[in-house]
């Protein structure tokens, strides 16, 4: 029996279930009821924030976004104590004794940088991948483990996982290579200010014919600017071993050679330039044939240039040169009768 004054409709217009008493009561789940109909809560869509980044208005500038590679890439961190005693183990437990194994290094030159105290620039020719591994395993002390190494930010800084090894166990360091960059110089001259000894190659990457390439003016600016020297670095024979494009090593021999330091004064960097490329050029003269024939070419100024014979068709460019692998030591440049060229 309904209750006076009681319409059978429950709380809040609610409509009693089957089986159950009008005046029940337990308790009921009030549900709001609209004029519209039932109200549906309001749940974030997926392709709104905070599943999505947020808008940005757009009367306010955006700033740029920053770059976290290549030539920006931070490697701070690689000589921190951590990675820098990481390094002294990879160096001196892998790299040297892989490197002594397959490239069988003769090192000359070393009486002539006994002298030498403090940091210091190393500007080498580049024809291979193998020349950086190279010069760290027969660099003596204080300079081996206190290095830093330029590389090419558009090829050792492409990704983040290349970045990290080559930082890590060669601490490379980026600079533009492709134009003049301000800040690369910047950071560079400032780690050699800070202690370290820099490892660069002047022309600017490894050569695509074997033969040296011309010089760019990057090494003896930073000389000028630090003050450091500049030390002529000539390496042989790594081309033979990884020559570039190459899927396998092939052992061999190489030659390292080390001229006398160049100490930057107030001439011009492109002058201290081109007198580095004649000191390379030198040193090259030197392990193709002996000291004094080179010392006696460089006296009467026909020393041959690191470019080879200009003036040879492209066969005897690549004859002279000899094969890009195997164990054959190239031909001599010059030959042992001091001529100036072939």
């Amino acid at each position: 029996m309904t209750p006076p004054g009681d319409t059978g409709v429950g709380v809040a217009g609610r409509l009693p279930r089957s089986g159950e008493a009008s005046g029940s009561t337990a308790p009921r789940r009030r549900v709001p009821v609209t004029p519209g109909g039932w109200a549906r809560p309001a749940w974030p869509r997926p392709s709104a924030f905070p599943f999505t980044a947020p808008t940005w208005p757009g009367a306010v500038p955006r700033s740029p976004a920053r770059r976290r590679l290549g030539v920006d890439y931070d490697t701070d961190w690689a000589r921190r104590y951590a990675a820098r005693l990481a390094r002294v183990v990879v160096t001196e437990a892998a790299t040297r004794p892989l490197v002594a194994a397959v490239a069988r290094p003769d090192v000359t030159g070393l009486d002539r940088i006994a002298a030498l105290h403090g940091p210091a620039i190393f500007a080498a020719n580049h024809a291979s991948h193998l020349d950086t591994p190279l010069l760290l395993s027969v660099l003596p002390e204080p300079w081996r483990h206190r290095l830093v190494v330029a590389g090419a930010a558009d090829y050792f800084f492409d990704t983040r996982l290349k970045a990290m090894a080559f930082a890590l166990v060669l601490n490379v360091v980026p600079i533009e290579r492709r134009r003049i960059d301000r800040a690369s110089v910047n950071r560079l001259a400032g780690l050699v200010g800070e202690g370290w000894s820099l490892l660069i190659y002047p022309e600017g990457g490894r050569s695509p014919h074997g033969w040296g390439q011309p010089h760019t003016a990057g090494a003896a600016w930073l000389a000028s600017r630090t003050g450091r020297p500049l030390v002529p670095v000539h390496v042989a024979g790594t081309r033979r071993i990884l020559p570039r494009s190459a899927t396998r090593i092939r052992p061999g021999r190489t030659d390292v050679t080390f001229g006398r330091p160049l100490h930057p004064g107030d001439e011009d960097p492109r002058v201290l330039a081109a007198r580095l490329e004649q000191a390379v050029a030198v040193l090259a003269d030197e392990a193709a044939s002996d000291w004094w024939s080179a010392t006696r070419r460089a006296a009467a100024r026909r020393t041959p240039a690191l470019t080879g014979p200009t003036a040879a068709a492209a066969w005897r460019r690549a004859w002279a040169l000899g094969p890009p692998s195997g164990e054959e030591r190239p031909p001599p440049w010059p030959d042992s009768r001091g001529a100036g060229g072939r």
